[in-house]
């Protein structure tokens, strides 16, 4: 017996589909992708974060969103739902909806043992492609380690990783300081 050809999706199918699901995917190339739900130390991890941002952007042009914001990097997609994403100056979005956001300055992962390879691999390859993306950083659940990348002015990437809660790393492109011992405050690593 032949295999069935597998159904792709448009972009268009996908956002109605999400849009009234209750549980949130991410589309690639046709296909969704279920986004699972974080453990008690992805949440902590993203709420200490977002707390860090918010008192540093307070007064500035930039704004900060969880991952209800999707983030679509190609007018065909992927669409995405970083856990914390950061545009500064004007927003620019999909459509009236205005949760589709399109140039984001700053995007944060947070990864577990089982999200690892993509945020860092795949998924990172997708956000390069923003002209619009300044950092990247995927932040560790499971222990204490983050990668930082920084989009230079030829358009390449440096990366950064830190693995000591003494450390602070600098979001250079919006001006703020994330202290690892806030990132990882209650959080069991």
């Amino acid at each position: 017996m032949a295999n069935e050809p597998r159904q792709l999706l448009s972009p268009e199918q996908y956002l109605a589909l999400d849009r009234k699901a209750e549980t949130r995917s991410e589309y690639y190339d046709g296909e969704i992708y279920p986004v699972e739900a974080g453990t008690r130390e992805h949440a902590r991890v993203v709420v200490n974060t977002l707390h860090q941002l918010k008192d540093q952007l307070s007064g500035l042009p930039c704004e900060a969103y969880t991952s209800s914001m999707r983030v679509r990097m190609a007018s065909r997609g992927p669409f995405t739902y970083p856990d914390i994403v950061v545009v500064c100056g004007e927003r620019r979005f999909a459509d009236e909806e205005r949760d589709i956001l399109l140039n984001p300055s700053v995007i944060i992962e947070v990864m577990s043992l089982s999200t690892e390879d993509y945020d860092c691999g795949g998924k990172f390859v997708c956000y390069r492609k923003l002209a619009s993306l300044r950092e990247y950083l995927a932040i560790a659940e499971y222990k204490v380690h983050v990668e930082h990348w920084i989009r230079q002015a030829d358009d390449s990437w440096i990366r950064t990783r830190y693995a000591d809660r003494a450390q602070s790393i600098e979001v250079q492109s919006i001006g703020c300081k994330l202290a690892l011992t806030e990132v990882y405050d209650r959080v069991q690593v």
